[in-house]
């Protein structure tokens, strides 16, 4: 996965180049995720600054950019809608503590259960996400604001320079690593637009035709403290709430996710408690300073880290460098082609799709299969949470049904002429029906013996399946003995209580699933 990775190691340098690299390339996606929430491009760039400041500063994972993103964004436009935007910093506020409440009560781990076939489908929808975000600079809108493509001069142009931006971040390195070649291409490419006058569409452009304003520019101030202007009472957090949950799940799924990612292309672990506090620190700070808070960018991180971005440095390089040309650069920023930043996304788009996948999906179980492309499907036409979800669902579903399918027993006769049911297998939820039909309570001898020795009780349903087994043979005046149970599941087998008889000696030691051990 992930071979177009040109740079091992971490150095400074690397740190400070591809930074810049990164601040190029947020302007036009802060602006337009700005849009998409329905609020004003600052507001977009102030959460690309604090947001990535933040988490390179605090964050579990070093290299990894953050900032405004689309799959916040989506959640946000209906709350800025209907109630306004000074709302949106009291969500963003809101959403940014429960993500700090992540982090303290350790709930990053949890992004452990994410299946491999789930992380697939989640980078190839990514990457069709990104592709088809692209396709949009490609346009311009009529006279009636309905979007249409560029003319064919101008488009052909634009392919063209498009085609150079690639062309160059792919053979540059062959030929020298002393600069990343996604900021060579940019910057060469500006040049040659600039020298030769070419009529192709640049950040100012797009900033004009997203606001509607020939006056539009990304030059602006520092961001400043402001308490969120909404009314402190049950009656504003009952508005706010349900997006704030939704806006921490969404942050913290995709920037879990990405750092699982980040982590497999360095070969390094990342801290996920550690990035949902910064991600929560991040948001907290984004909603008092006017900013539309945001999370971990795939894009972007995909080109700090094929630039050389390691360390935190890379990080705050490209905050730092975002502010400055808000302050004192914007002329320069609003000059560069949107041909220059989409050829470097069409490679972040090659990069992130996991091409092998075609492969692999002939050679895992169907099943497998299945989810990679069902979480792809689900990311590019919903949301990148909900698709994780499903994934996550129906791995377990499919895990759960084909366990299921895996319990036996293995009949024999003891010494004392009992009948020995040897159980293989797990005992679950899914597996407690086949369980149940294992055994022949009427037609079995006056002792029954079911050892659990090859087996393991997993949770409360398998507890409740072995009571209903010892009733039936107490029912038909029957002793039943079952070996090697723990001590959790003698403890919890309450409903035969003394009827049933349990081996002491050779029990093991394992904790099951339930939560009456906690009450």
């Amino acid at each position: 996965m992930f071979d177009l990775i040109r740079h091992k190691t971490a150095s400074h340098r690397a740190d400070l180049l591809s930074g810049i690299t990164v601040a190029l390339a947020l302007v036009p996606e802060a602006v337009a995720f700005a849009f998409v929430a329905g609020v004003e491009p600052m507001v977009g760039l102030y959460a690309a600054f604090i947001m990535g400041l933040i988490t390179a500063l605090i964050g579990g994972r070093p290299g990894m950019i953050s900032g405004a993103t689309g799959a916040m964004a989506v959640v946000m436009v209906a709350l800025v809608a209907e109630h306004g935007v000074q709302y949106l910093f009291a969500a963003v506020v809101l959403a940014g503590l429960i993500q700090v409440s992540a982090g303290v009560f350790k709930l990053g781990k949890f992004i452990r259960i994410v299946p491999y076939p789930v992380m697939i489908g989640f980078v190839n929808g990514l990457a069709i996400v990104i592709f088809l975000a692209q396709l949009g600079q490609f346009q311009t809108p009529d006279a009636n604001g309905v979007m249409t493509w560029l003319p064919q001069n101008q488009l052909i142009l634009m392919l063209g320079l498009v085609a150079l931006t690639m062309a160059i971040i792919q053979f540059l390195p062959k030929l020298t690593t002393a600069i990343p070649s996604s900021l060579a291409a940019i910057l060469t490419v500006t040049l040659l637009v600039t020298f030769f006058n070419l009529d192709t569409r640049t950040v100012l452009d797009f900033l004009k035709s997203m606001s509607g304003n020939d006056n539009a520019t990304i030059a602006g101030s520092l961001p400043t403290f402001s308490i969120p202007a909404v009314e402190f009472s049950l009656d504003t957090l009952y508005i706010i709430l349900p997006y704030s949950l939704i806006l921490a799940a969404v942050g913290l799924i995709e920037s879990l996710l990405t750092l699982t990612v980040i982590d497999e292309m360095t070969g390094t672990r990342g801290r996920g408690n550690k990035e949902c506090i910064g991600q929560g620190v991040g948001n907290i700070t984004s909603g008092f300073f006017g900013a539309m808070g945001g999370c971990a960018m795939i894009g972007q991180s995909m080109i700090n880290i094929n630039s050389g971005g390691r360390g935190r440095l890379s990080g705050i390089t490209a905050a730092l460098a975002l502010l400055a040309f808000i302050l004192f650069g914007s002329t320069f920023i609003e000059m560069i082609p949107l041909a220059a930043l989409v050829g470097v996304m069409f490679m972040v788009v090659l990069g992130t799709f996991e091409w092998a996948s075609f492969k692999v999906m002939r050679k895992v179980p169907k099943h497998d299969a299945f989810v990679i492309v069902l979480v792809t499907i689900v990311t590019v036409f919903t949301d990148l949470a909900f698709a994780v979800f499903v994934g996550v669902i129906v791995s377990a579903l499919v895990f759960a049904w084909e366990h299921a399918k895996h319990i036996n027993v293995e009949i024999s006769e003891d010494q004392n002429g009992w009948k020995v049911y040897k159980l293989n297998g797990p005992l679950f939820f899914g597996s407690v029906a086949e369980f149940l039909e294992l055994f022949d309570a009427k037609s079995d001898p006056q002792d029954v013996i079911v050892d659990f020795q090859n087996s393991r009780v997993c949770d409360h349903s398998a507890l409740d399946a072995i009571d209903t087994l010892a009733e039936r043979y107490v029912g038909s005046g029957k002793r039943l003995h079952l070996r090697h149970l723990s001590n959790d599941c003698k403890e919890l087998l309450a409903k035969a209580g003394d009827l049933v008889e349990v081996n002491l000696i050779e029990d093991p030691h394992y904790k099951v699933a339930d939560d009456k051990l906690d009450s």
